[in-house]
């Protein structure tokens, strides 16, 4: 596609995308489609899965106008047998796609989300000739726990569409490992810098707060941050940890909590909307996260748009973007080397530039900067 003026129509195909059952399940999608909209005219078709009470093979959930884009949801038929469920859930896509081209909707791009979703995509962009670019988020590549299935599907896609765009360059190079060879640019996720900024006012906490931000899962490493504050609380108690969010492993950490007898040194405070998680982001004193795994750390920039120092584990994803100027990395996996970490962030937190921090942020993750980057791929599709 030659560079053209006036906006161009946008499908967005993702994988994975907020809805009533999760609501934080791609909420980086949805905030790339919210930086599209600002230069192009966006529709986000998504199918939910599967659904033991669809009448026929495929319904649609709603159609309505969501954070200013249109997002139609689908659902298809469940089927005992996996095969069967899966081509059920590509001809759902392709009889909502044919819908909104017999409404005189025609996209200038498919942008799908996750290479799952990027292989619909290009069978689309085959039928149609559309071109397809694919935004890949998922932390199976760098893990490498992609399945036959898994490699087959993403060399489908991937091989096929016009441009891959990973979030991250540490992402890039795990696709490019499994053989998938096509043109890369890579483009991050979107911070709502409307909403994560740093406070105009000096906020007087009776003890030092450390805050953290994640799903309550393994992944995370909150055994390890929970172990390195019980070794540290016997050297000092003049802190609280916030722990915000929920998932699959929440009492067990609450149980490892109390057995550790941090008692009211870490507060569980559960999932929160993203006003007040930026609210939390801007009362704490630092950050800290020590994931095992990551492909591009959401959280991590949120704080950091609020202009807060980080502690966090050295992933490749994360060397990306935290220097010694905004923050400390230390070993996956080492309580000794966080306990020392945190330690050392208690006492010089206040050395670390906000102004700064929350700059780099703002110039390189903001909607108007990441919809532009994303406009500019668009534009030279050929």
């Amino acid at each position: 596609m030659k560079e053209e003026e006036g906006r161009l129509k946008i499908l967005f195909l993702p994988a994975w995308y907020p809805s009533e059952k999760n609501r934080v399940a791609g909420v980086f999608v949805r905030e790339h489609a919210q930086a599209v909209a600002l230069y192009n005219d966006v529709t986000v078709l998504y199918n939910e899965g599967a659904g033991k009470h669809v009448k026929g093979l495929y319904e649609i959930a709603s159609d309505k106008t969501e954070d200013g884009i249109r997002t139609i949801r689908i659902r298809h038929k469940k089927f005992p047998i996996p095969p069967t469920s899966y081509f059920i859930y590509l001809w759902s896509i392709f009889k909502a796609f044919r819908k909104l081209m017999r409404e005189g909707w025609r996209p200038d791009i498919i942008h799908a989300h996750v290479y799952s979703a990027g292989v619909p995509a290009v069978i689309l962009g085959k039928i149609y000739k559309l071109p397809v670019v694919i935004t890949e988020h998922w932390t199976g590549f760098p893990r490498r726990i992609l399945r036959t299935f898994d490699i087959l599907s993403a060399r489908f896609a991937m091989n096929r569409a016009k441009i891959l765009l990973p979030v991250s360059r540490n992402l890039k190079e795990a696709i490019e490992s499994y053989g998938i060879k096509n043109r890369f640019q890579v483009i991050p996720n979107v911070i709502n810098t409307e909403i994560f900024y740093p406070s105009t006012s000096q906020y007087r906490n009776e003890k030092k707060r450390i805050l953290l931000v994640a799903l309550l899962s393994p992944a995370k490493g909150i055994p390890y941050l929970l172990q390195a504050l019980a070794q540290l609380k016997e050297k000092r108690q003049d802190f609280v940890l916030d722990i915000v969010g929920d998932g699959p492993n929440r009492q067990e950490y609450e149980g490892l909590a109390e057995e550790l007898e941090l008692g009211e040194m870490v507060r569980f405070h559960g999932l929160k909307s993203k006003p007040e998680v930026a609210e939390y982001m801007r009362q704490c004193d630092f950050f800290v996260q020590p994931s095992l795994f990551e492909t591009f750390g959401v959280t991590y920039i949120e704080a950091m748009a609020c202009g807060k120092p980080i502690v966090a584990t050295a992933l490749p994803v994360l060397q990306e973007k935290i220097n010694k100027y905004r923050g400390i990395l230390v070993p996956p996996e080492d309580s000794n080397a966080l306990s020392e970490a945190i330690d050392y962030m208690l006492d010089h937190y206040q050395d670390y530039s906000s102004a700064n921090i929350s700059k780099y942020i703002k110039e390189n993750f903001s909607y108007e900067i990441v919809g532009n980057r994303l406009n500019s791929v668009y534009r030279v599709i050929e």
